[in-house]
């Protein structure tokens, strides 16, 4: 084992998994966890979503919405924790390639699931049956989301080969 290796061994062998303090204040570690959870509950959202469009299932219609509604609320705090994991994990560098275009990229899906979100909120109180550009605006945000999780994914060091 190299001393670097042996030197971060020891770090993580004193190190508890279950501090609070490790847990809440870790540089990056919001961001990378919280994301899964709006990422899940929008494709699931837009799957029930397509399959209610395609059955009339209004079952089915309403999974997708509360799917799509919880993921829009849990967007905001995602994309606060990135803001933060930008400046405090990676010190605020100068934002250009990758880093850029994962900025701009999840600030637009992030927008778009909450306008989605918003629409099947607002279908629902006010009785108005959804739009029809709803569809798209949905596939084009799963697209979105899809692309952004590659390019975090090469930021966080998953995507990289070696």
């Amino acid at each position: 084992m190299t001393s670097l290796h042996a030197a971060s061994g020891e770090r993580l062998a004193e190190m508890n998994p279950f501090d609070l303090k490790t847990i809440l204040l870790a540089k990056h570690a919001q961001h990378v966890v919280l994301i899964h959870f709006p990422i899940a509950l929008f494709l699931l959202g837009v799957g029930f979503d397509v399959v209610a469009q395609w059955t009339k299932n209004l079952v089915t219609a309403g999974a997708a919405r509360y799917n799509l509604v919880a993921a829009a609320i849990f967007t905001p705090p995602v994309l606060l924790t990135g803001l933060l994991a930008w400046r405090l994990a990676l010190g605020g560098p100068r934002l250009k390639g990758i880093l850029l275009l994962h900025l701009v990229i999840g600030c637009t899906a992030g927008l778009m699931i909450m306008a989605v979100g918003w629409l099947h909120l607002r279908s629902r109180h006010a009785a108005k049956p959804l739009p029809v550009y709803r569809l798209p605006l949905e596939l084009l945000a799963a697209v979105l989301v899809g692309l952004t999780a590659h390019l975090g994914g090469f930021l966080s060091g998953v995507n990289v080969s070696g």
